[in-house]
């Protein structure tokens, strides 16, 4: 993939994640992010579509990810970014009363991640005791407008603990992202999970949303909670 490739995709995943709605030629040249003519974006769709990276939707002109697109920018394009301030500040709110490791705190930590992202947040422990919050930031996503999506998301959160039970003793304290097909929670959506605490007060922390995400954002939100709940003693 050249450079302008690159970029027109990066562009493509950012408006759509944004949007939820299939991104253009049109669009992009009127963006003025590049100074190329519709004709010529669209020469380059084809060739990012050729490349499996997007795919175009029958009922539109537009483009829009695909799983295989969504894991080359996960593996490429996500850096090791801070959180931005505003939400480093909400976040360290939700521990401020808290001076040692307590599950209410994680609960607390999670609750306020779900206030910035589009999905569900859970937390779970080694003894299989776990919370979540955020099912309606879900399920309110325009990809969970079908009936049949959030009856299958729903009895995934039914049987959460199972699938935590599974993955528990296979999450690091790096973040993993587990997209479509790939996602133990359901092929739907996409997740990701993080361990924290030490040996004798473990757990994991993940969020659950669209394929759609903001997957930059969403890594830094749980590193940053990670780091806190870290440095409860």
């Amino acid at each position: 993939m050249n450079e302008r490739q690159q970029n027109l995709f990066k562009l493509i995943v950012s408006e759509f994640t944004k949007s939820a709605l299939p991104v253009g030629s049109k669009f992009i040249a009127s963006s003025g992010k590049f100074k190329l003519s519709p004709a010529t974006i669209r020469n380059e769709m084809v060739e990012l579509e050729n490349q499996g990276l997007i795919s175009h939707p029958h009922t539109s002109a537009g483009r829009i990810p695909t799983q295989k697109g969504y894991e080359y920018f996960v593996e490429n394009f996500i850096t090791d970014i801070e959180l931005n301030q505003k939400q480093k500040d909400f976040l360290d709110k939700t521990v401020k009363s808290f001076k040692d490791f307590k599950p209410q705190a994680c609960k607390e930590i999670a609750k306020g991640v779900s206030e910035f992202t589009n999905g569900a947040v859970f937390v779970a422990f080694s003894d299989n005791d776990f919370y979540y919050t955020g099912l309606s930031n879900l399920f309110s996503q325009p990809e969970f407008e079908q009936h049949q999506l959030v009856y299958s998301l729903s009895r995934v959160i039914d049987h959460l603990d199972n699938v935590i039970k599974k993955i528990f003793n296979n999450i690091n304290h790096d973040v993993e992202i587990y997209i479509g097909s790939n996602n133990p929670f359901s092929a739907d959506c996409s997740s990701l999970v993080t361990k924290f605490g030490n040996k004798d007060n473990q757990g994991i922390l993940g969020i659950i949303g669209p394929t759609r995400m903001d997957y930059q954002n969403n890594v830094s939100l749980l590193k940053y909670s990670q780091q806190l709940i870290n440095n409860l003693k």
